[in-house]
């Protein structure tokens, strides 16, 4: 399972912080920051979701009001 984040569509309401901690709050830009990520093209950052985080992974994505959190499965197909 991977997580895609589009910081670019992000408005810093930080929901998503408070859900996986793999996002943490980067007050300077009102944005998050996926931590542990790569960015794959501009503003869009990518990774791996450990099998014990799934479920807040999954939850952090639902909770996004801009929907800029995108979660996949092993198989590509996106879930949230």
């Amino acid at each position: 399972m991977h997580i895609e984040y589009d910081r670019d569509t992000c408005i810093g309401m930080f929901q998503c912080v408070d859900e996986w901690d793999a996002f943490e709050k980067n007050l300077d830009e009102g944005k998050a920051d996926l931590v542990g990520s790569e960015e794959r093209e501009a503003d869009v950052f990518v990774r791996e979701v450990p099998e014990d985080a799934e479920f807040d992974a999954e939850y952090a994505a639902r909770v996004c009001p801009v929907d800029a959190i995108k979660l996949f499965d092993d198989d590509g197909e996106q879930i949230v």
